[in-house]
């Protein structure tokens, strides 16, 4: 194998975020790195993610939905719909033929 090839790894890196100034160690092979935004102030880690309605998105979308309700047939359950196509199949073969 030749030597060389891979890169060292530190048990020692040093890791800073720019944003809120958190440091902590960790293994990796760069010994210091710098990330603009980390677990301790991202905002789904925090608790104050907020939901932004881009352009009325969330409102379109329930209108739509509740549109496609109200037209939307009733469930039938499989035996029923196999009922349904007996009767008919029954109803065909018993019709008188013209």
């Amino acid at each position: 194998m030749k030597t060389g090839l891979h890169p060292e790894y530190t048990h020692q890196a040093k890791i800073e975020c720019t944003t809120c100034g958190h440091r902590w160690q960790t293994g990796s092979t760069v010994k210091e790195m710098r990330v603009e935004v980390c677990s301790n102030c991202h905002p789904f880690f925090t608790g104050q993610q907020q939901m932004i309605d881009t352009a009325g998105r969330v409102d379109r979308f329930k209108r739509m939905t509740a549109k496609h309700q109200s037209v939307r047939r009733p469930v039938r359950s499989k035996r029923t719909k196999l009922q349904a196509k007996k009767t008919r199949k029954v109803a065909k073969a018993t019709a008188p033929e013209a």
